[in-house]
């Protein structure tokens, strides 16, 4: 940790006059890979940006290394996202140059509650931060990131909007797919299971409802597993989602109980269009 404000207080000293430019490119820094999807959809060439999480990091624990911190010193701009790490880390990475402008995509957006996370005592929970795997969500975000850059770079504002209008083109039709996917499904049988809750936005979207084994970022005591093998037995599960962020031991446990099988479903996959199309027909095969 000393080590770690000795490389604040040196980017401090030692940032450029200027931030913000690479080559020609707006420098700009987001928390994880799908948002870079976005931001590069709009900003294409004139962009250059880089992502905080790196691949097979969870967003709910991660703390920055020293050499990131100094990679984004000169960032024009960091565009947050609301993930966990964020909040703790947010301020600090700002501090290291404090011309670096913060814009949020999730400007707007409504969210829920995670699963489980509610306080008996004030009947709050913790906001669910998984926002961008809802197309019709990642909509308004496109909206947020086309706002930034055209605020930040007005020059370059009429590129924005026509990269935005393409970007809004390939949601919208994601979204009739992904809807199109779904449509011949029982709505009495669209439930799926996953380990971690990151799903809640699109199963919302699509009509459909899952059921996470994970609550409150904890594994499931014995009790909670037995219940949990009870109810994908009753509902016919015989597909546990897990993401390469966390421990597959639980869902492999209910796995081998109901006589089924883990697969994949990465929340936090680059090619953010392509994954969500995929996801969707991993469920859909698991929902018959």
């Amino acid at each position: 940790m000393k080590r770690l404000f000795l490389v604040l207080a040196l980017v401090c000293l030692t940032a450029a006059p200027i931030p913000g430019q690479a080559g020609g490119k707006l420098r700009l820094a987001v928390s994880i890979a799908p948002q870079k999807y976005l931001v590069e959809r709009l900003g294409g060439d004139l962009v250059r940006t880089t992502v905080m999480l790196p691949a097979g990091a969870s967003p709910a624990v991660y703390e920055p290394r020293p050499s990131q911190m100094l990679e984004i010193s000169d960032a024009r701009a960091y565009l947050a996202i609301g993930v966990p790490f964020e909040r703790a880390w947010l301020p600090r990475m700002l501090s290291a140059n404090p011309r670096t402008e913060l814009w949020r995509m999730d400007q707007d957006v409504p969210k829920k509650t995670l699963p489980g996370s509610g306080s008996a005592d004030r009947g709050q929970g913790v906001p669910d931060p998984h926002i961008w795997l809802s197309p019709p969500l990642a909509r308004i975000m496109a909206d947020n990131v086309l706002a930034a850059l055209s605020e930040i770079d007005p020059e370059n504002a009429r590129t924005y909007a026509a990269n935005h209008a393409s970007l809004v083109r390939d949601i919208e039709a994601l979204d009739r797919d992904i809807r199109a996917i779904f449509a011949g499904v029982d709505p009495a049988k669209r439930r799926f299971m996953v380990f971690h809750p990151a799903w809640g936005y699109f199963a919302e979207a699509y009509g459909l409802t899952q059921i996470p084994i994970q609550a409150e970022g904890k594994e499931p005591g014995p009790r909670t597993l037995a219940g949990l093998i009870s109810e994908a037995k009753n509902l016919g599960v015989r597909v546990i989602f897990v993401q390469p962020e966390f421990s597959e031991r639980s869902a492999e446990v209910i796995a081998r109980a109901i006589g089924g099988r883990v697969q994949a479903a990465d929340p936090l996959a680059p090619d953010w269009l392509e994954n969500l199309k995929q996801v969707a027909g991993a469920f859909k095969s698991a929902l018959r």
